[in-house]
């Protein structure tokens, strides 16, 4: 039989682990918009950015299944567990998340889920 404290610390430790996890699913739905800076050459490589447009071109990388886009004149890098979920095409417009970096020189912005990438056709 568990003492009073005992029963104490199971009940905080319950609504702790509820309130981290009402946190995270909030987050998660909306989070993204708050935190996501508007993508621009000046956000730093590792930002968070949100990027809208029009996908100018698609392809597929020679190796690996991984897809680039161009979207507003920007490089869009979708690695092949992201690519493989999504039916995206030239003209159609998109709104994507994903983080800022260089790579080879060039900028461009990497999506890590296809949850992260709204298609409006």
């Amino acid at each position: 039989m568990l003492e009073r404290q005992e029963k104490i610390a199971i009940v905080t430790l319950v609504c702790v682990v509820g309130i981290v996890l009402a946190t995270h699913l909030l987050f998660d739905a909306v989070g993204r918009t708050m935190v996501a800076a508007p993508y621009s050459e000046e956000v730093p490589d590792g930002a968070l950015t949100l990027l809208e447009g029009k996908v100018d071109e698609v392809r597929r990388t020679s190796t690996g299944g991984h897809l680039v886009l161009t979207v507003n004149g920007t490089s869009v890098f979708l690695p092949q567990d992201v690519a493989r979920t999504l039916d995206i095409g030239e003209g159609e417009n998109v709104t994507l998340y994903g983080i800022a970096q260089t790579y080879r020189g060039k900028r461009e912005v990497v999506v890590s889920s296809a949850a992260d990438v709204r298609v409006f056709k």
